[in-house]
């Protein structure tokens, strides 16, 4: 295993299975956030979403998306793939992470079960009372940690 994947194992762990996230979509030049319900399945990122909304249509205009906790960033591509209910490994993440959002929404009909494939992640560390900046670019598969000096 190369250091890119044994860093990008180490940090899948620390993230953990889920989190409330702010996802960031656009579309005709105009970028919306909002907080959403996201769970973390073998490296890739999934939240479910109504076809009623901003952001769906958005998401059908542009997949490009980022999503954003903490010291954390996230740039990827998503992809619909059908109803949250459909999805057995995405449901059982899902109700265990947010159960009265599981409840609530995911067998709505209107629902609909988003994967986000990340392709850059930046997460600022902390050591030693000094800033790092840790980055995974995937499309190069090149893992980066360096000492942020300032400008």
């Amino acid at each position: 295993m190369n250091d890119f994947q044994e860093k990008l194992q180490s940090f899948f762990s620390d993230f953990g299975k889920g989190k409330t996230m702010v996802l960031s979509t656009s579309a005709d030049g105009v970028v919306s956030s909002r907080m959403m319900s996201v769970v973390q399945i073998d490296g890739k990122f999934f939240f479910q979403t109504d076809r009623e909304l901003r952001k769906y249509s958005q998401l059908k205009n542009n997949r490009n998306v980022a999503l954003c906790i903490d010291n954390i960033q996230i740039e990827g591509v998503c992809e619909e793939l059908g109803h949250p209910k459909n999805n057995a490994e995405f449901r059982n993440a899902f109700m265990d992470c947010f159960k009265g959002s599981y409840d609530a929404y995911t067998s709505l009909e209107n629902e609909r079960l988003f994967s986000v494939d990340p392709v850059f992640i930046e997460r600022w560390v902390y050591a030693d009372g000094k800033p790092f900046i840790e980055t995974f670019d995937f499309l190069k598969r090149e893992y980066c940690f360096r000492e942020y000096k300032g400008i």
